[in-house]
């Protein structure tokens, strides 16, 4: 079987265009600013002080015809919460976050909304109070702070309950946020203080090395270097996370300290659980929904662009009804267990409905094995094959043609039987595309990327090892914890799971798997996956064999229609 070039699938008609869109939002990005309206109000710089004498500061905002009885919203980050569009020459400055990691659709916020942060003016309007928190060492707060740290969760701790004691208070507090604003919620939630009725972590990772850092055991060296470069710059820390990553390649008892322990969260939870930030936040959140101790737990997945679902109509919505269920204790109607958005391209939105748990309970998984030709099928190989590649420039590919209509939303795995020569420490990047009359199909991906394939996952092979706590049905996790040893040409049967989707496969459409030694993705800004970057092997092959006793699979999971 011939190998596949990795850019040669995006070298098709399309590219230039897609550069152009890329160019165009990065100097018009599609951001509407509005100013705060008088009947919202506005305490700024208002102080909190901890049990250890170090005050933190937070701006407050609220109706402004109303004194009492608010229910609170509190979103806390390191990021400096009066970093807030600026009327400048009659033009609204925005963060330049959105000119970099293109926005494809349009959002409309306040101008006193932070990064990631909700809409405070949105909020006050809907009567709720809203409150947001510079962290230990961030903006206008005092001492030195720690990220995703027990002292950072216990400060949001005391904050919630200062706010659940003032007389605008009803006593009940929610919090809401992306991202970090997501992550920051885990720790407290976990300590079950008596105030904090509910939680919405927006897109939020749950373990630092898996999902982020090191998945796979690759290290991640594009966007966790920009973001741990910009953090050092906004905040005031006492740890060096970037030389502590150094220090600790394994997952050791630093990384567990990171780590929220999601059994303990019994509060309800409404997580988003996107298909679109597969480099980041996608796969921790789905873990969220699935270990929490939250009897009420909530999923919203989706697969449009980050900010505009946030800030958009419809999530915003969902956002509200959940938090007046619990913060007001309205009498409105409970949000579904698990909203699931099911897409045939990026911008294409085939169904949503409803579900209860994840993976689907109906799902029927199904094997489709490597073979001969680039061939995955449905049956077994009756015979032994292999297809050897350069790990440093080339990929193997197998396709799948569907012959009707099918839906696989779910997580995917595959099995490989795969040996390696001259590789000093090789590394496996996997990527699931979908395919129509001949040319790749585009969905929306990390950081604004609008070229991603269906799903990807990655494996560090002297990492191989599973870790049988952790793992699943149809959901391995690795320990990565203990190196093996990759000798050259020992066959290894390894298991790669990949992140989830929901996607429809039409009747003619293709399924096609790509494994490489180096991630599927250019790099260049402007049609690559722009800051994304990870290690990739040196150099070496690689071969990936099957034979009947040792097939080597993709799972792919296929909803009955």
């Amino acid at each position: 079987m011939k190998t596949s070039a990795l850019d040669k699938p995006w070298r098709r008609p399309g590219r230039a265009a897609y550069a152009r869109t890329r160019l165009n939002a990065l100097l018009h990005p599609p951001v509407t600013v509005y100013p705060m309206s008088a009947d919202v109000r506005k305490d700024e710089d208002v102080p909190v002080r901890m049990e250890d004498g170090v005050t933190l500061r937070l701006n407050l905002f609220r109706p402004a015809d109303t004194q009492s009885s608010l229910p609170v919203l509190l979103s806390a980050h390191p990021y400096g919460k009066d970093a807030v569009p600026k009327l400048k020459r009659g033009r609204w400055s925005i963060s330049p976050q959105f000119r970099i990691m293109n926005q494809s659709a349009p959002l409309r916020i306040s101008n006193q909304t932070s990064w990631e942060a909700p809409d405070p003016v949105w909020w006050a309007q809907q009567g709720y109070a809203v409150i947001n928190l510079d962290t230990r060492g961030g903006g206008h707060s005092e001492g030195r702070g720690n990220l995703l740290s027990d002292q950072e969760a216990d400060d949001i701790a005391d904050v919630i309950a200062w706010a659940a004691a003032q007389p605008w208070s009803n006593g009940r507090v929610g919090m809401l946020g992306v991202s970090y604003l997501a992550l920051s919620q885990y720790k407290v939630a976990a300590l079950r203080p008596p105030d904090l009725q509910a939680i919405c972590p927006w897109e939020g990772f749950t373990d630092a090395y898996r999902d982020f850092f090191t998945p796979g055991g690759v290290v991640e060296n594009g966007f966790a270097t920009v973001w741990l470069f910009l953090t050092k710059r906004v905040a005031r820390l006492r740890t060096d996370l970037a030389a502590e990553r150094r220090k600790h390649p394994l997952r050791d008892a630093w990384w567990d300290a990171l780590t929220p322990d999601l059994s303990k969260m019994t509060v309800p939870i409404l997580e988003c659980t996107s298909f679109s930030d597969d480099n980041l936040h996608s796969v921790g959140s789905m873990r969220a929904f699935q270990n929490v101790g939250s009897r009420e737990r909530h999923a919203y997945t989706h697969r449009g662009p980050k900010w505009a679902t946030f800030y958009g109509q419809e999530a915003r919505q969902h956002q509200l009804t959940f938090f007046d269920r619990h913060l007001r204790e309205a009498d409105v109607a409970e949000v579904p267990r698990l909203r699931l958005e099911i897409r045939d391209r990026r911008d294409g939105v085939v169904e949503v409905r409803n579900e209860q748990e994840w993976p689907l309970a109906r799902t029927d998984w199904r094997q489709l094995y490597l073979g001969d030709g680039g061939t995955l099928s449905a049956a077994h190989a009756t015979g032994s094959g292999s297809v050897t590649f350069d790990l440093r420039r080339d990929a193997a590919a197998f396709g799948y043609s569907f012959e009707e209509d099918t839906e696989l939303s779910g997580p995917m795995t595959l099995r490989l039987q795969v040996s390696t020569t001259g590789a000093a420490d090789p590394r496996l990047f996997v990527g699931v595309e979908k395919w129509s009359r001949g040319a790749p199909v585009a969905f929306e991906g990390s950081y604004g990327y609008g070229r991603d394939r269906v799903a990807q996952g990655r494996l560090r092979l002297a990492l191989r090892e599973l870790d049988p706590l952790l793992s699943a049905p149809h959901q391995p996790e690795h320990t990565f914890r203990t190196l093996q040893p990759v000798v050259d040409d020992d066959e290894m049967e390894v298991l790669i799971p990949l992140s989830s989707s929901a996607t429809l496969f039409r009747a003619g459409d293709g399924l096609r798997l790509l494994v490489a030694g180096r991630y599927l993705q250019p790099r260049n800004p402007l049609f690559g996956h722009f800051p994304t970057s990870y290690q990739r092997t040196g150099s070496g092959k690689a071969r990936i064999t099957w034979s009947p006793g040792r097939p080597s699979a993709l799972e792919v999971p296929v909803i009955p229609r």
